[in-house]
């Protein structure tokens, strides 16, 4: 970047913080980390594909039975504490001032809450989620797909997320890998 685009950059980036603006991630933080983790296909899309196509496939997607038939009834329970446990974690990403989506960078290491009992919740929370619907729908292929699609996950996401959080955060991300487990 030539010296005047960059001295531009820089100035714009002063007005927006005298205006009372907050800076764009990409402001922010080492050049290596304005990138993120490098996360290509988000994981809500990934379990909610794994879950409708093993619902299609077992040829259940018209309708469901009544809730009161204990398979409904026990997908309904595990589908709304996955959407719980998905609140919890925005909620604490929007306490922090960080961005919940795996591709943007992270402003904030968040080691509270559930984050204390799981590295990983969120991704918790949309497996139970699609696991809960594979369940409404009494759909087998939809919870092994859901369990192939959490594998994926862990492989190609959470690698990647770990390998940058650990550039990102350095001693500090170490300090509560070491403490916390990955899921459970």
């Amino acid at each position: 970047m030539s010296d005047r685009n960059q001295h531009e950059e820089e100035a714009s980036r002063d007005r927006r913080h005298e205006a009372g603006g907050a800076a764009r991630s990409e402001d922010v933080g080492r050049a290596e980390d304005r990138d993120g983790p490098g996360v290509f296909v988000p994981p809500p899309l990934q379990f909610g594909l794994a879950v409708a196509a093993g619902v299609i496939l077992d040829g259940n997607a018209p309708g469901w039975h009544q809730l009161t038939d204990l398979p409904q009834f026990a997908g309904l329970v595990v589908a709304l504490a996955g959407l719980g446990l998905i609140a919890i974690c925005l909620g604490l990403f929007r306490r922090f001032g960080t961005r919940p989506e795996p591709w943007q960078p992270d402003q904030a290491l968040i080691a509270s809450g559930v984050y204390k009992l799981s590295r990983n919740p969120m991704y918790l929370g949309m497996a139970l989620l699609c696991l809960g619907i594979a369940m409404l729908f009494e759909s087998l292929a939809g919870i092994i797909l859901v369990g192939v699609a959490l594998v994926v996950i862990d492989r190609y996401v959470v690698a990647r997320e770990e390998a940058y959080l650990a550039r990102r955060f350095g001693a500090e991300y170490d300090a509560y890998r070491a403490k916390v487990r990955k899921w459970l």
